[in-house]
């Protein structure tokens, strides 16, 4: 599967939360200079699911073909649908949901469910999961990580949510298949003073401690 390569490849998946229009094209664009290849765009629960479906068709259109692009926060089979006519390769939710995976697998997309605790770990793997986003990583910890990882080596796990340029190479060398980065990378000062050197920067700083 293509977009599971790239999302591997890439190892960084960068979070769109709450960025639209031009704005989320600005950044994009500045961190695929500076590295990415994986992009999710969140679903908003209190706003029109047509934001995150324009949102990841546009992404799409914008950038190069090399670029994957996922639906995130997703919480239902329905938004997995929507997401796949947007055109999105990848789910990502923040908890797991067999109708989520089930219906993400049914589609061809790749399967990324959130879970805490082994016993959901395994579950989610059980039901197709491509990677298990353990969230969140920052707050559990890279001891917990590495703890939860011991008895699970057979499943790529993803560390999201708290992942800094600081931690982020105790995450590499612990195992993280994955890494996903919001506010770091979606920097909101840099997208309204639109200085794209800044957010490139920021791609290219995670990537050098990861490789350091």
């Amino acid at each position: 599967m293509e977009a599971l390569k790239s999302i591997i490849g890439s190892r960084i998946i960068a979070i769109s939360r709450g960025n639209y229009g031009e704005d989320l094209i600005f950044a994009a664009r500045a961190l695929y200079e500076g590295g990415v290849r994986a992009f999710e765009v969140t679903f908003e629960q209190d706003k029109p699911e047509a934001l995150t479906a324009d949102s990841i068709a546009q992404l799409a259109e914008s950038l190069p073909d090399d670029a994957v692009i996922g639906a995130g926060t997703v919480m239902n089979a329905e938004q997995v649908r929507i997401a796949h006519e947007a055109g999105a390769s990848f789910i990502i939710s923040p908890n797991t949901c067999r109708e989520v995976i089930e219906t993400t697998k049914r589609l061809g997309m790749v399967s990324i469910p959130g879970a805490m605790t082994p016993t959901e770990i395994a579950e989610a793997y059980s039901l197709g999961a491509d990677i298990v986003k353990l969230f969140p990583a920052g707050v559990l910890g890279i001891e917990y990580f590495k703890a939860v990882r011991a008895p699970l080596k057979h499943i790529p796990l993803a560390a999201v949510a708290g992942i800094t340029a600081e931690n982020i190479k105790a995450f590499s060398d612990a195992g993280a298949a994955a890494y996903g980065i919001s506010s770091s990378l979606f920097i909101k000062k840099a997208i309204k003073d639109r200085d794209a050197e800044a957010i490139k920067k920021a791609a290219e700083a995670f990537y050098a401690a990861i490789n350091n």
